[in-house]
């Protein structure tokens, strides 16, 4: 079995017995068809359905405005109709969940009574196999007792002289940009360092030669994966065209350089790196390790989901600074008095308050992962409302990060909101995810985020080019969707 074929193994009876691995469209038909013959969908007798907002299109519901502008029209309905908003997608039904209370319900109180939806699985699973962010049910969850040591917090603070001297080194390019008054594209500054970052910490792979077609690979097929998500129709990955051969080819190199870094670790060559971690770890329970093909979809996921996300946060974190003035002086007098002239390192981790609170504070308003979906196994009432099996629900960080009976000026960028972020609901601000399923990797990323942007907003403050528009784009990730464009000024 290879890993593109892996995607609902070992649980995909259970899931096929729930209906679950239906494909959207025929599920969309066959609801349609009950609506055209009925007049309304099934819903069992005596349940009470959440409100709705303004009728969308006669046949596509509210389709269009959830995929063309999400981000506006999530917004809007929470405020036209509270915090359970129910949406007709075509024929599916769907449900936005807006409170605190609501996101704990579905991630941490009743977790196992919801899946991830198998459309996005399917998708996700083209590039990431089985991975974590794919998987379900009992091989999620030996896959995540067997990877959760490598990521334990000692290992983690081991990386950290490599974020701080990619940092370093771009910060070097900065200042040949600066004494030229150059402008450039934070965003994809960002992308680079912190793919440069997930090759050496993840590989052990320099960024150079075979590093630079690995980088080439991931910055395509993590392009492909977005652009596969907005496409209303998507042809089957086997037939020939121009895309997916093209797909094909990226994705057999990743898979190459992974599949010889992993014989080389079997065979004694040693890294420290955390595919060496992934390698030597072992179930608690069981003593069993991962095969070949599991390290491989672990790799993956590391790659696809940890880069990008830090690389968005950076890029919104820049973009805020640059309209927030104020906010930037103070977080260079934090970093000259705790560094001086040198350089972050792991131990000043800890030091960095402000800088902390500037990270989170931009994932609070531009969260990377912006979305979470899920399917509910069976028919589930929550606060009051039926929620059907098979049906979607979608928590937005970026709709509960903006909700106003939870944050004052919730559109206002104000890092003292976490001065003391343990007296923050953990589902007010979950840019990582919560409950059993958070991100693995969420303590690497607050690490890489904070060093790095400690490295570079030491020497440059950057100001936004004026007439640039920075406009979200809500794809897999939350990206700016023509950059971020600046000009760095040395400090």
């Amino acid at each position: 079995m290879n890993a593109a074929t892996s995607v609902a193994h070992p649980d995909k009876i259970d899931l096929e017995e729930r209906g679950l691995l239906r494909p959207l469209w025929q599920e969309s038909a066959k609801k349609f068809l009950y609506q055209l013959t009925h007049g309304a969908p099934a819903h069992p007798p005596g349940t009470r359905l959440a409100p709705s907002p303004t009728p969308g299109d006669r046949i596509l519901g509210h389709l269009r405005e959830g995929v063309g502008d999400p981000l506006t029209s999530f917004l809007r309905w929470r405020g036209e109709v509270g915090d359970v908003v129910r949406l007709r997608l075509a024929g599916t039904t769907a449900h936005l969940l807006c409170h605190p209370r609501l996101v704990r319900a579905v991630l941490q109180e009743r977790h196992r009574d919801f899946v991830k939806p198998i459309q996005g699985r399917q998708n996700m699973a083209r590039m990431l196999g089985n991975g974590l962010l794919v998987s379900e049910g009992s091989f999620w969850l030996r896959q995540r007792r067997i990877a959760q040591p490598a990521f334990h917090k000692r290992r983690i603070d081991g990386f950290g002289e490599r974020m701080v001297t990619a940092a370093s080194q771009l910060a070097d390019e900065w200042a040949l940009r600066a004494r030229r008054e150059e402008a450039f594209d934070v965003s994809k500054d960002m992308m680079h360092v912190t793919l440069r970052v997930v090759q050496e910490t993840l590989l052990g792979a320099e960024p150079t030669g075979d590093g630079d077609r690995i980088g080439d690979s991931v910055s395509y097929v993590l392009g492909e994966v977005n652009r596969r998500f907005t496409r209303v129709i998507d042809p089957p990955d086997d037939w020939p065209t121009p895309a997916n051969r093209r797909f094909q080819r990226a994705k057999a190199v990743l898979d190459d350089a992974v599949f010889d870094i992993i014989r080389r670790r079997r065979a004694g060559e040693g890294g420290e790196d955390l595919l060496s971690m992934l390698l030597e770890a072992r179930d608690a329970e069981t003593g069993e390790g991962m095969d070949d093909e599991q390290l491989r979809d672990e790799v993956m996921t590391i790659f696809l989901a940890g880069h990008e996300t830090t690389a968005n946060a950076l890029s919104w974190t820049f973009y805020l600074l640059g309209r927030h003035p104020h906010v930037a002086r103070r977080l260079a007098d934090e970093l000259r008095e705790v560094l001086g002239d040198r350089d972050p390192t792991t131990a000043d981790y800890g030091r960095l308050a402000y800088t902390q609170q500037v990270f989170r504070e931009s994932m609070r308003l531009y969260p990377p992962a912006w979305i979470i979906a899920r399917a509910p196994l069976e028919d589930i009432e929550l606060d009051g409302y039926l929620l059907p099996a098979g049906s979607r629900v979608f928590l937005s960080p970026w709709v509960t990060h903006r909700h106003p009976e939870i944050w004052s000026d919730p559109e206002g960028f104000d890092p003292d909101r976490f001065a003391d972020p343990k007296a923050i609901d953990r589902f007010a601000f979950f840019p990582f995810g919560g409950g059993p399923r958070l991100c693995i990797g969420h303590g690497f990323a607050m690490m890489e985020g904070v060093l790095i942007l400690a490295t570079l907003a030491r020497r440059f403050h950057l100001e936004l080019v004026p007439g640039h528009a920075v406009t979200p784009q809500p794809l897999v990730t939350l990206r700016p969707r023509d950059g971020v464009r600046v000009v760095a000024r040395a400090r």
